[in-house]
């Protein structure tokens, strides 16, 4: 049985008050109606984790919010603080450590751009693939007998979008 990873950023954020720290900005409009538009896409395409990571920053955990009601009561979330603008190198080692057969990782750029650009053996035939813009969802399946046994270069892009796809 393959392993599959859900690999997300965050939803668009807002910068509207510059007082506020980084960790705790919110998702802006837009945001909320893409966070919304990718749960619905991966459950229509029956993509569901079985395990979400966010990295503790509000805008992760609340495009996990804004994107659960979607799923099955079965997806649980837990907040992994090393993901919090963690290097591609950071997010392998958070997923290594990893039991969930479908996980699901919501995190930032610039690191998971990277992550997402050698984890994979080829990327998705897709022109936002290797920049992962505000909650570009890519699905990738790993022929793997745990998460510790994934490394570079292993995954296989099996699906990727973006919300502009849906939000027109």
């Amino acid at each position: 049985m393959p392993l599959t990873l859900i690999l997300m950023r965050h939803a668009k954020s807002s910068w509207d008050d510059p007082s506020i720290d980084d960790f705790e900005r919110t998702l802006n409009g837009r945001g909320r109606k893409s966070a919304a538009a990718m749960g619905d896409w991966l459950v229509k395409k029956g993509y569901l984790p079985d395990l979400v990571l966010v990295s503790g920053a509000r805008r992760t955990v609340e495009t996990w919010s804004r994107m659960a009601s979607a799923f099955p009561e079965t997806a649980t979330m837990q907040s992994a603080p090393a993901l919090y603008m963690g290097s591609a190198d950071i997010i392998l080692g958070v997923i290594r450590a990893q039991k969930a057969p479908t996980l699901m990782v919501i995190c930032h750029n610039p690191g998971i751009a990277g992550f997402a650009r050698k984890i994979v053996r080829a990327p998705a035939d897709h022109p936002r693939f290797h920049d992962q813009p505000t909650a570009a969802t890519s699905v990738i399946e790993f022929e793997a007998e745990s998460w510790a046994d994934v490394d570079w270069g292993d995954g296989e892009v099996v699906d990727f979008a973006v919300p502009r796809e849906f939000l027109r």
